[in-house]
């Protein structure tokens, strides 16, 4: 089976989780998910299966919508409710103008400390794996763009929040830093991805719809997001049996509508995404990635 599926996760499954019940569900061994959602986040995991795993590379720069809540009062060694507390307890006495004006310094361009508990590699050794033996963790910052961060209302020691941030953010590290920006600690307490680059909630399936088709290869196929949707970035054109025929070979093909277009996608039929391939010079595409 190949094609793209959204998922909507559901809270205390890892993204490895899903991978597996969709490989009970399909039938597909070749899974693998687009961005990691930590275990207590629900929503937008979209899911590469068979040869559309050899895609994964031109989805690594999307941006990611979320919705949430932060805590504040105490810090936690992973940033998120999952952890432990560090530090002492407090009960601040926060106002909503308070929090917004400290989330502004949070907007735009920033360098951002990655959460020690994290899947960010030290020396080839996920941070994670050096925090949970209790080995120190030397990460460095690293530039992210926080396209939006809203602070919508606030009860008591809770703060509601939307917020679009740049490929390879973190959220719980925004929340844990504005907590020390507050001066009272705080963590991120409940997640919701709402958007992963173009993939919504409105894309989504739950794991009930999906195992309700278990073994139905063309049902779950219709689920799919429509292959002319995905890379939208990247324009389409249907080649005829020839074109496809020389891309099947690893030949060059000329594509004189797309002389502008640096890459572009192939397709074999209506829903048969063949071949993406990338111009070499004027009107000439060289397949770089061949599906078919």
């Amino acid at each position: 089976m190949n094609g793209l599926l959204v998922v909507d996760k559901p809270a205390g499954m890892t993204s490895h989780d899903v991978v597996s019940q969709l490989r009970k569900i399909t039938g597909e061994r070749s899974i693998g998910h687009l961005g990691t959602l930590d275990p207590m986040a629900t929503g937008v995991l979209p899911l590469l299966l068979g040869k559309f795993t050899r895609l994964a590379q031109f989805f690594s720069a999307a941006q990611k919508s979320y919705t949430g809540t932060i805590r504040f009062g105490f810090a936690t060694d992973t940033f998120d409710a999952e952890g432990e507390a560090v530090g002492s307890r407090v009960e601040p006495q926060l106002t909503l103008e308070q929090v917004r004006a400290a989330a502004v310094r949070f907007r735009g361009p920033i360098q951002q400390m990655p959460p020690p508990f994290s899947a960010k590699k030290i020396a080839g050794t996920p941070a994670y794996k050096l925090a949970r033996a209790g080995k120190p963790v030397e990460l460095k910052p690293a530039p992210i763009d926080v396209e939006a961060f809203e602070i919508i209302a606030l009860d008591r020691l809770e703060a509601t929040f939307a917020m679009r941030i740049s490929a390879g953010g973190y959220v719980r590290s925004v929340a844990h830093e504005l907590g020390q920006c507050l001066g009272c600690g705080a963590h991120l307490s409940s997640l919701r991805r709402t958007q992963a680059g173009v993939f919504t909630l409105a894309d989504a399936h739950s794991l009930d719809e999906l195992r309700s088709h278990a073994g139905d290869v063309q049902a779950l196929e219709l689920l799919c997001f429509h292959p002319r949707a995905l890379l939208p970035e990247m324009p389409a054109v249907t080649a005829d049996v020839q074109t496809i025929g020389r891309i099947r070979n690893g030949a060059q093909v000329n594509l004189p509508e797309f002389s502008a277009a640096p890459v572009v996608k192939i397709f074999a039929g209506q829903r048969d995404l063949f071949a993406i391939a990338t111009r070499v010079a004027g009107t000439l595409f060289q397949p770089t990635v061949v599906l078919g």
